[in-house]
């Protein structure tokens, strides 16, 4: 089996590390990641200049670019033998409802799922890094089984562990995506120079976090399986909007 690892905090991150580790006796790894950090990237590519791609001491192979752009170039040049499995993390905090559309830890899966790899992205709910081993271990649980037991198709998972030990969850829930509040105000700073610059602001909180959401069961210690698809089509409007522009 050969399973193609990337993420979108740069390869030498401890989540990815720890992720390899982890998998390196369950098939051939592959490792092709970003440079440097790329939160935030979504599914972006890089079109308006030549990417690089280099070998790192570790073996790991990185590129100038995002998540997307290591997937993408990893499947239609780098590699000699696709892959089975695409596993995206281990992600530096969580991604769940609204953040999997700005998520670069997701596009890397989602990338793969495009063409039609199963793929799995991971993330920590902690930002400390705290429990990483245990997140490893069930990242490692769970890319075994879908080895032994393969769901049928192409998935595209999204994985949310919580900031346990191993052992101390309460097991694993299939679940949907909740919702946040929108997003904290722009945090205005200054150059040296004296310009006004912006950060964006942090996440809003919860504002869906049900029962059977990813939000509910990591409050609650469970570890979150979120099935994703990647049809932005509004199924519902399509007769309406026919309507619509009908007169046009």
């Amino acid at each position: 089996m050969h399973i193609l690892v990337s993420n979108d905090d740069g390869y030498t991150a401890p989540g990815i590390e720890a992720l390899v580790h982890a998998l390196r006796d369950l098939a051939e790894i592959s490792v092709v990641a970003p440079e440097v950090n790329h939160s935030g990237a979504s599914n972006s590519l890089t079109l308006s200049r030549p990417l690089a791609v280099r070998k790192a001491p570790n073996g790991f192979t990185y590129v100038n670019g995002t998540p997307s752009d290591c997937v993408h170039v990893a499947l239609t040049g780098l590699l000699d033998r696709r892959p089975d499995l695409i596993v995206s993390g281990i992600n530096n905090g969580a991604n769940m409802g609204d953040d999997t559309l700005y998520s670069g830890t997701v596009a890397a899966a989602a990338e793969g799922y495009l063409f039609g790899i199963p793929s799995i992205a991971f993330s920590l709910v902690s930002k400390a890094w705290s429990n990483l081993d245990a997140a490893a271990q069930y990242a490692r649980s769970m890319v075994a089984h879908q080895l032994k037991n393969p769901i049928a198709g192409p998935v595209l998972l999204n994985v949310n562990i919580p900031d346990l030990p191993f052992g101390e969850t309460k097991g694993v829930q299939a679940t949907r995506l909740g919702k946040r509040h929108p997003s904290q105000p722009v945090i205005p700073t200054s150059t040296p120079s004296g310009e006004t610059v912006y950060w964006i602001g942090p996440s809003g909180a919860a504002n869906d976090d049900s029962e059977g959401t990813d939000f509910y069961a990591l409050q609650r210690g469970y570890v979150s399986v979120t099935p994703l698809r990647l049809d932005l089509t509004q199924q519902a409007q399509v007769d309406q909007i026919g309507r619509w522009v009908n007169p046009l």
